[in-house]
């Protein structure tokens, strides 16, 4: 299963947490447009039919089926710049 750094908890509730969002909101992750290998990322109200759903203290990723398998043995991370813009990336194993 997909995990999570301590960096992509906090920008995940960050980002999911205005109170004009539903309780559930989380982050989704799903194929590229057109067969793209690069994923694409969107703020959820809710999973989908079918998502694997990954929650660590309370940061919510929905991942849809094709992607849970493919991330399956991989970590998520969040940095983020000076100018306040979130890169996510994804790397191999469990980071510590």
């Amino acid at each position: 299963m997909l995990t999570l750094t301590s960096d992509a908890v906090q920008v995940i509730r960050t980002v999911t947490a205005s109170p004009d969002l539903p309780p559930e909101t989380g982050l989704r992750i799903q194929p590229g447009i057109n067969g793209s290998d690069a994923l694409r990322l969107s703020v959820a109200p809710a999973p989908e039919a079918g998502d694997q759903v990954v929650e660590e203290a309370g940061a919510k990723v929905y991942l849809e089926s094709a992607v849970a398998e493919l991330l399956d043995d991989k970590t998520l991370d969040a940095q983020v710049d000076p100018q306040g813009d979130v890169a996510f990336t994804i790397a191999d194993g469990t980071v510590t």
